[in-house]
């Protein structure tokens, strides 16, 4: 370090923003390629907590990296897989990682870069250089404004999502489900719509009392509370509402519409996250992105498009934003390489990541209430 400025000496480089799935994602499969990777994660060093998600098979992966980011998330399976247990063998590996330097608490500020670097600025004065920035900053993505400065905000689909996950043993044992029932499902409600996804234990496995209920609920009644709450301020969404933070009335018009409307086991997960207020809405945004890169810096996962839950597409499309973007830098990152290299991966991702958006934005426009 050289005062507050922080430089990477070693041959090539780059500075993922974000630490979440894609940004972890991102730095393992840049550090395949022989890069040396810092990540910069804003939060603390616990975890956070997340809700079920679909992972694909990859029977179309064909890169060695794509298979690797796929054994790590889910053996290589389609499975059911906590966003916890995910990102805890993402983050071990990339602790592991000699190539990979993670930093937690660091808060990005501005982006820059000229002809021959990019860098960030945190709100310490602390300045990280790379040759390439990768923005996995999530839908409120600061790199986004450097990249797409013309468009930078992803915006309010008109609803929110309850989400919770659940043990097991925290329900009767009259409404476990049995070993055979489907890991997926979609119960019909009145007038909602409601995933559930029966997901392992930490350690993977699948034995019976030990298993996870993740559901998800998409609820387009509550757009007045998020505004209100400061969760939406007009058509831009500022933050999820956590569970200590929902209003006591809300929590009772739940239970209430939740007794209603779902099926066991499903009935019992929701109520037990109500009330031990272990939910959270999250507004949901849509980004249908113009471009993907700009010189020497690029998005991938949230930060480069925004889909609606229901496509069940969102880590499967952060994976292969990855292993492009790997793939796209292989021949270096030196000098003009840089562009060339994240153009690259613009072209090859720009017009699949834009219409799975679009895909489900019909939906947003049918459900969602601005």
């Amino acid at each position: 370090m050289i005062g507050n400025f922080k430089i990477n000496h070693e041959k090539q480089s780059a500075i993922v923003v974000g630490a979440s799935l894609s940004g972890l994602m991102t730095a393992i499969a840049l550090s395949r390629t022989g890069i040396n990777v810092t990540i910069l994660e804003r939060a603390s060093v616990e975890r956070r907590n997340g809700a079920g998600l679909q992972v694909d098979s990859g029977e179309i992966d064909q890169t060695k990296t794509a298979k690797f980011l796929r054994s790590l998330a889910s053996g290589g399976i389609k499975s059911a897989e906590a966003w916890t247990s995910i990102e805890f063998r993402l983050r071990k590996e990339a602790l592991a990682n000699p190539r990979i330097d993670l930093h937690y608490n660091t808060r990005i500020q501005t982006v820059n870069q000229d002809e021959n670097s990019a860098w960030v600025v945190t709100d310490k004065g602390e300045t990280f250089l790379g040759d390439i920035v990768i923005g996995a900053d999530g839908h409120r993505s600061i790199v986004r404004r450097h990249v797409a400065p013309h468009n930078p905000n992803a915006t309010f689909a008109g609803y929110l999502i309850w989400v919770g996950i659940v043990d097991e043993k925290d329900i009767p044992n009259e409404y476990r489900p049995s070993l055979y029932a489907p890991r997926f499902v979609m119960p019909d409600g009145i007038g909602d719509f409601l995933l559930g996804s029966i997901v392992g234990a930490e350690d993977g496995s699948y034995e019976l009392g030990n298993r996870r209920l993740g559901w998800a609920w998409y609820d387009n009644t509550r757009n007045d509370l998020l505004r209100e709450l400061g969760c939406v301020d007009g058509m831009v969404v500022k933050h999820s509402l956590n569970g200590t933070d929902i209003p006591e009335q809300t929590l009772i018009e739940l239970v209430n519409q939740a007794n209603q409307r779902w099926e066991q086991p499903w009935l019992s997960a929701i109520n037990h996250s109500i009330k031990t207020r272990n939910l959270t809405g999250i507004p949901i945004a849509e980004y249908v992105p113009d471009n993907l890169a700009r010189g020497r810096i690029a998005l991938v996962g949230d930060a480069a498009h925004v889909l609606t839950p229901l496509t069940a597409k969102g880590f499967n499309s952060s994976l292969r934003d990855a292993d492009t973007l790997a793939s796209c830098i292989e021949m270096g990152i030196k000098g003009n390489s840089a562009n060339v290299a994240l153009q690259e991966y613009e072209s090859r991702r720009l017009k699949i990541v834009r219409q799975m958006v679009q895909s489900g934005q019909s939906f947003s426009r049918s459900f969602g209430r601005k």
